[in-house]
């Protein structure tokens, strides 16, 4: 007789063994048409679990975040039979949800075609009416490696061969269609009605180049239309905003494949950008105490054997370069190198803390289907700084770097923040006790700064807790650019030592830190963010000047000169082309101000003043122009010069 205790902490009583589903029929009739699944005693479990003993239970719908990730699971496998029944013989491999739905992975010899992807979602919406039942089976791995081997689905056979341990392997079945999964499942197709296949790309089989190239088909799953229409139209205009495409049209940056995949190329007007971010990170920096490094791009094998990366990081390195019998590889990171430092002389305790900040360029192995514009690369520079520190200082440390990164955040235009505090995982180095005084001092630092924050239990790394911080853009989506890290493992690898006010030697804590992530990366979130559209202060071109005739081009000239002087960074356009042309293509440029001079302006030495979105400001004397443009820069945007 089975008790199961609810979320709210009341209780039902069963005669016997009972399914998840027959709890939710007991609940309600509206409960169990919308029960997608159940979180058992933590797990999670289909509705057709059964209850056996006393257990809690709460029950899984579409309004729950794991409700969503279930139907978009689900969609996945209805995508993949629809495929096969729509394409005998293509292979599936595998088919995972993501952020905003799912894909899967298909081997097929033709490609799938615009044409192909209706005929595929028409075919989903017809099993989705059918309402198939959806089960779990269990088979012993030998022999559900031979049933897919049998069925021509080599790489699921591989995928279960692959698969550690000798426990029996889950499969879902819907119809006479049978998939390897984990599970948990919805309960039938019928509960799978919102979802949109969105697009079609390669991937190489398990992310490496030197296996077969497959066909990704994206998707999305949602629980009601509303929700879709709103990720539609998120969608087009993340398309409208893709880094990719602006980045070409304003002649920003490129990847060269000539030179390799992954590797950026700053153009002149992309380099100017990066210049700027650059100084601005530099000066934040030093008016916050740090000193700033730069270390070589290479190093000794056995230093990244010392600082374990060899261990726990070498797929994503580089091979090893050798050089007079020693070997060397390229930076994956730059924390090794500010440690040496550290340890080119003993320090005290009154030298700390110590806060050492570098823009160092560092180096990893990414697949090349991982490859994605300035968003995921080989080759980047990160915003790196390293904090050391005694264990009272850490708390005041992290508000330190709170307010330096809410601060610059805010500058480049975000000002919506979510943030996560992770403690300790089941592996992890260092005392229970350091654990706890340090996830003390980072929740005291969050509540100090006023910041909500949840919680990730056990989501640290395995050398200490960690607070990261995602930043909202224009369109609502969230990115991951700064990290807060304390570390106690590098400093124990390194023999790392301070001497105390006792005299004697103790360990210092070290705090790894990014604001922006990596420069690359930053910069194609920037230009979505904007799209395109940079605050004067970031703008390659703040302004440029168009003449009407050729009798005002000696005058335009006149006025680059005066602005460029007061370091502005102006074009002059004094092509023999029609005002408007002229307006519309700089206008597409996005730069900020488009100053017209005609006869009149010359006569009363003004600029007739016009803003890319299109509104005219009138006529501005040069100083006049000059003194609102430097107002804006100096408060990065957040006075506008037409108020």
């Amino acid at each position: 007789m089975p008790v199961v205790t609810l979320p709210d902490g009341s209780q039902r009583e069963f005669d016997q063994a009972v399914a998840v589903a027959d709890v939710a029929a007991d609940i309600g009739p509206g409960l169990a048409k919308a029960a997608l699944a159940g979180r058992l005693n933590g797990e999670l479990v289909d509705t057709s679990r059964l209850i056996e003993t006393d257990a809690e239970l709460s029950l899984i719908t579409s309004r729950d975040d794991e409700g969503l990730e279930i139907i978009r699971h689900s969609t996945a496998h209805l995508l993949a039979q629809a495929v096969q029944l729509e394409f005998p013989g293509t292979q599936v491999t595998i088919g995972p949800v993501i952020e905003d739905g799912f894909f899967y992975d298909f081997a097929r010899d033709q490609a799938f075609t615009p044409d192909d992807l209706e005929a595929i979602e028409a075919r989903m919406k017809k099993l989705a009416d059918a309402d198939l039942e959806i089960t779990r089976h269990v088979m012993e791995r030998d022999e559900a490696i031979r049933h897919f081997k049998d069925l021509g689905e080599h790489y699921k056979a591989e995928i279960i061969e692959d698969i550690p341990g000798d426990e029996p392997i889950s499969l879902y079945q819907q119809g006479e269609w049978m998939d390897l999964c984990r599970g948990p499942h919805v309960p039938s197709t019928g509960k799978l009605k919102v979802f949109k296949l969105t697009s079609v790309a390669g991937a190489y089989w398990r992310g490496d180049a030197s296996n077969a190239m497959l066909q990704r088909i994206y998707g999305t799953a949602w629980s009601d239309k509303k929700s879709l229409k709103q990720y539609l139209l998120r969608l087009e205009e993340a398309e409208k905003r893709d880094h990719r495409r602006i980045g070409r049209e304003l002649d920003l940056f490129s990847i060269q494949e000539e030179a390799g995949g992954g590797l950026v190329f700053w153009h002149p007007k992309g380099a100017r950008i990066r210049r700027v971010i650059e100084d601005f990170w530099r000066e934040q920096h030093v008016a916050a105490g740090y000193e700033l490094l730069y270390t070589p791009h290479i190093a000794l094998q056995t230093l990244w054997d010392t600082s374990g990366h060899t261990d726990f990081y070498l797929d994503s390195m580089y091979a090893a370069m050798e050089e007079d019998n020693q070997l060397y590889q390229l930076k994956p990171m730059n924390c090794p190198f500010h440690v040496l430092i550290y340890k080119n002389q003993l320090h005290s305790y009154r030298d700390l803390p110590m806060r050492w900040a570098e823009l160092g360029t560092v180096y990893r192995h990414e697949m090349s289907g991982a490859l994605h514009g300035l968003m995921r690369v080989r080759g980047f520079t990160q915003d790196d700084a390293h904090i050391f520190c005694r264990e009272e200082q850490i708390a005041d440390e992290i508000v330190h770097i709170l307010d330096l990164t809410l601060g610059m955040l805010e500058s480049f235009g975000f000002d919506d923040f979510s943030v996560m505090l992770s403690t300790q995982p089941a592996k992890s180095v260092g005392s229970d006790e350091i654990w706890v005084k340090a996830t003390d001092a980072l929740r005291q630092a969050l509540e100090t700064k006023g910041l909500p924050y949840s919680l990730d239990e056990g989501g640290g790394a395995f050398y200490g807790p960690k607070i990261d911080i995602k930043i909202k853009d224009a369109i609502g989506r969230d990115w991951q650019c700064s990290t807060i890290q304390l570390d106690f493992n590098l400093p124990e690898r390194f023999n790392m030592e301070y001497v105390g006010e006792d005299g004697n030697r103790h360990r210092p804590i070290m705090i790894h830190r990014a604001l922006l992530g990596s420069i690359e990366r930053f910069f194609g979130i920037l230009i979505e963010h904007h799209e395109g559209k940079f605050p004067s202060w970031l703008a390659p071109v703040q302004a440029v000047i168009l003449n009407i005739t050729d009798q005002q081009a000696e005058f335009a000239l006149k006025v680059q000169e005066s602005l460029k002087n007061q370091g502005f960074r102006v074009d002059v356009d004094l092509r023999n082309e029609k005002i408007g042309r002229k307006i519309r293509e700089h206008t597409l440029q996005r730069i900020p101000y488009l100053l017209v001079i005609g006869d009149r302006e010359v006569e009363a030495n003004t600029m007739a003043v016009r803003t890319r979105e299109g509104k005219d400001l009138g006529s501005i004397s040069i100083d006049a122009f000059a003194e609102g443009l430097l107002t804006e820069i100096v408060s990065r945007g957040r006075t506008i010069m037409e108020g």
